[in-house]
């Protein structure tokens, strides 16, 4: 298989932005110690939230002040081991149930919630599932994002991380590994992904970072331009989305820090 990205390709330029303080603009509910994901859909003003594995299969509205407006359960899913969450143009909202800790598993869910609302106290989603390539070995993902109808996932790796690309339909899929990259520095363990509106650039995130990538062809994400965004402290930061130019953080409360939802303005 010929894989567009490897771990020798380093034409991409870093280089670390000064503008690296997210503000704190609400504390996160007491009772979602363990958020995994944000996300705000095309129709709705809520942030959407989900915790990951070892809590409920439900899915929780927030508005700006961090108060809860919305919880719906997901009827028909266990939260195995929810991780990020995504959306498409329509509204519609995907929870990326892939993470992997023992990396014992090799197939995985995308659950897709359509058109969430405040009102709305149940739902039942509709199941992608994939399956990893035969070459590739089992990892832990915990990062995804939505771009021109697939979905992109990444691995969560210490250095040299994986992409695969599944497409945005119900059924089974086998994940196409479409690159591997490793990121410099330190602590580069990917734990949440998203896309811009405009779809020209893409974030990962970790817990004292941020990269923003740029200047893609295509998904030939890892050919553009990659610029680290470190922070001014390093908590759990678990999830992350984009619109307005503005980055939306949030982290888990874990040893008396963190639980906080950050807003992030981009140069």
């Amino acid at each position: 298989m010929k894989i567009k990205t490897t771990l020798t390709l380093f034409a991409s330029i870093f280089i670390a932005c000064q503008n690296g303080n997210p503000k704190v603009i609400a504390n996160l509910p007491s009772s979602l110690p363990e958020i995994s994901a944000i996300e705000k859909t095309t129709n709705s003003d809520l942030f959407w939230v989900i915790q990951d594995a070892g809590n409920n299969n439900h899915i929780y509205g927030l508005d700006e002040k961090g108060s809860i407006k919305a919880d719906i359960i997901v009827e028909n899913a266990n939260n195995r081991d929810w991780e990020d969450l995504t959306s498409d143009k329509k509204g519609n909202l995907y929870i990326g149930d892939f993470g992997n800790n023992n990396k014992d598993k090799t197939t995985f869910s995308i659950l897709k919630i359509t058109n969430p609302q405040a009102n709305i106290k149940s739902t039942k989603a509709e199941l992608i599932r994939f399956s990893l390539p035969k070459d590739v070995k089992p990892k832990d993902f915990e990062a995804f994002f939505l771009h021109n109808d697939y979905f992109y996932v990444f691995s969560k790796e210490s250095k040299k991380f994986r992409t695969l690309k599944i497409p945005n339909r119900i059924g089974n899929h086998e994940a196409e590994l479409i690159s591997e990259f490793n990121l410099k520095g330190k602590n580069n363990k990917i734990t949440s992904a998203a896309m811009s509106q405009d779809s020209k650039r893409m974030y990962l995130l970790n817990h004292d970072k941020v990269w923003e990538i740029s200047d893609f062809e295509n998904d030939h994400f890892f050919e553009g331009k990659v610029i680290s965004i470190p922070f001014d402290h390093n908590t759990q930061k678990e999830g992350v989305f984009e619109i307005n130019n503005t980055l939306y953080i949030t982290d888990e409360f874990k040893k008396n820090e963190g639980g906080n939802l950050y807003e992030l303005t981009l140069d």
